[in-house]
């Protein structure tokens, strides 16, 4: 399976090789018609001159998006692109391997798509130099979770919706094999989730 998604996302990278911003795609390599939910690509440029370029695709609720909630899906790393959550895990099309044969892998609707079920979703490439996401410039920082987590701010305030419903949901988080369990409400107040009250007791 691995050439097959290399070679969409070879083809992907051609055709989106342009965006500079936003872009409605209707047709993508591999799926047969219009794609039947809506895509936005596109980078956001990060930094006072813009030099970090984060990638992203958008996907619009299939139920009611602007009631429903809106999820941003990092798949981490270093250097996983969310193309592969769009393709091989919640998102709404999945490679058909059946019949393979070799060219451009066809591409299906999938029965599993969160934005089916619960949320607007914006698979965001990062950190930089993962999947589409690059640098204009050489990089001078060192790479940190602390860098990278304000990239993703600036991202988000320069995306988003004010009104939207804040919120977050971690897929195996575990960060270290010794007790992660001591950190769960440290962490928790730390991110707002819990307040200061709570946090006492």
């Amino acid at each position: 399976m691995g050439k097959e998604y290399l070679k969409l996302l070879l083809l992907l990278l051609f055709l989106l090789h342009h965006v500079d911003s936003a872009s409605i795609i209707k047709h993508l390599p591999g799926f047969e018609g219009p794609l039947p939910f809506e895509l936005e690509t596109g980078y956001i440029g990060i930094g006072e001159a813009e030099e970090v370029q984060l990638f992203y695709y958008f996907i619009k609720s299939e139920r009611n998006p602007a009631e429903d909630p809106l999820l941003l899906w990092l798949s981490g790393g270093p250097g996983c692109s969310s193309l592969s959550a769009f393709l091989l895990e919640n998102g709404p099309l999945t490679i058909k391997l059946d019949g393979y044969n070799g060219g451009i892998p066809s591409l299906v609707s999938s029965t599993y798509s969160w934005t089916n079920v619960i949320a607007n979703v914006i698979y965001l490439d990062q950190p930089v130099g993962s999947g589409f996401s690059f640098s204009k410039t050489p990089r001078v920082d060192i790479p940190s979770d602390t860098g990278e987590a304000k990239r993703v701010h600036e991202f988000l305030q320069k995306q988003l919706f004010k009104k939207s419903q804040k919120g977050y949901v971690l897929g195996n988080p575990i960060t270290s094999n010794g007790s992660p369990i001591n950190y769960r409400i440290p962490f928790s107040h730390g991110m707002a989730l819990i307040s200061d009250e709570l946090y006492e007791v």
